[in-house]
């Protein structure tokens, strides 16, 4: 306790200046989350209509609970809003089964794919007797979580091997993997995503037209896996170089040393740089907007567009940015746990 006291002293009330500081910033902070408090619980309305919110002076509540259906699965059908409920529960049940160092084996592949069959057989519908409802239809929560997920999985492995590429001895694959690393990462997600929807069906068969959200989770994961590449390809930078002439005396192959020997060391090393790397793409799928697909942030716009509810953004924004802070925090988390585990 006295550790923190002359902690506290030294590096918070040192001085005329320091004290002064302080004593303003805990005034100023005790103030803020004082009103932020009363305008949130205190004088908030939790059950009512929008002339009750607008007569009173704290937050609309009402708004929030009136709209949470909506914000977190857009259009689709309020009859079967089970299904995506189901489709979350299952996503939460293989990640936390996954969070374990020792079920990371060829198994666990195989509960992944078989979740996310479950899972688009659930949301998509048309077998076993439920309704189909057109991916047209899919929004808010489940289509986030969706784009973020299938995106990092599948850059992954993508990133590794155009960071390997990069490095390759070969010219043409090196140049080849430069070329389209610093080509997508030149240009912004949004083109991406613009290009895919639209000019995308213009280069394909007549006929042939993929799915809107297949068209925007191809954009995504072309964009994510340069990131990924250059993220891989610091940490093949950071293995000594002794590494490598040791693999190489003891006979392995490229493959054999990539393997066994550098890209576990690697792969460990950047773990704070992939979490980042995970994290943004959680956010920037917001982005999916432009191309009218209802993300979780489209679905909180739309809600704020009823007539009935005008004048309520900042609660919804609120709302929203708690869920993002929510996921983005668990992803952190889920950083962290690897880290230990892998002792980075």
């Amino acid at each position: 306790m006295n550790t923190k006291i002359r902690w506290i002293r030294k590096n918070l009330f040192k001085g005329y200046f320091n004290t002064a500081l302080s004593l303003s910033l805990i005034t100023f902070f005790l103030w803020f989350f004082y009103n932020f408090f009363n305008w949130l619980v205190i004088d908030s309305v939790l059950l009512g209509d929008a002339d009750t919110c607008r007569q009173a002076s704290g937050a609309c509540l009402a708004f929030i609970v009136d709209k949470t259906r909506f914000i977190f699965f857009g259009f689709y059908p309020e009859s079967e809003t089970w299904r995506p409920i189901t489709a979350i529960v299952i996503f939460f049940i293989i990640v936390f089964y996954s969070r374990l160092k020792t079920r990371w084996n060829r198994r666990l592949l195989f509960n992944w794919m078989y979740c996310g069959l479950v899972i688009w057989l659930l949301m998509r519908g048309g077998y076993f007797g439920l309704v189909k409802v057109e991916t047209n239809n899919w929004g808010g929560l489940p289509l986030t979580l969706m784009l973020a997920t299938v995106g990092m999985i599948f850059s992954y492995p993508i990133g590794i091997l155009l960071a390997m590429g990069r490095q390759s001895k070969l010219p043409l694959i090196k140049y080849l993997c430069i070329i389209y690393i610093e080509m997508i990462r030149g240009v912004p997600l949004i083109s991406l995503l613009f290009m895919s929807s639209v000019m995308m069906p213009l280069f394909l068969p007549e006929g042939f037209s993929p799915d809107k959200i297949m068209r925007a989770q191809g954009a995504i994961i072309m964009f994510i896996s340069a990131y990924m590449a250059e993220v891989v390809r610091g940490g093949l930078q950071a293995i000594p170089k002794g590494q490598y002439e040791a693999a190489d005396a003891m006979g392995l192959t490229y493959w054999q040393k990539m393997k066994l020997i550098i890209l576990p060391q690697a792969l460990k090393i950047v773990i704070p740089p992939t979490v980042n790397t995970a994290i943004g793409m959680f956010k920037d799928t917001s982005l999916v907007i432009i191309i009218a697909l209802f993300d979780l942030m489209y679905t909180t716009k739309a809600s704020m567009q009823d007539s009935n509810w005008l004048g309520f953004s900042v609660e919804a924004y609120l709302f929203v940015a708690l869920i993002y802070f929510i996921f983005c925090n668990l992803i952190s988390r889920m950083g962290r746990l690897f880290e230990k585990e892998f002792g980075a």
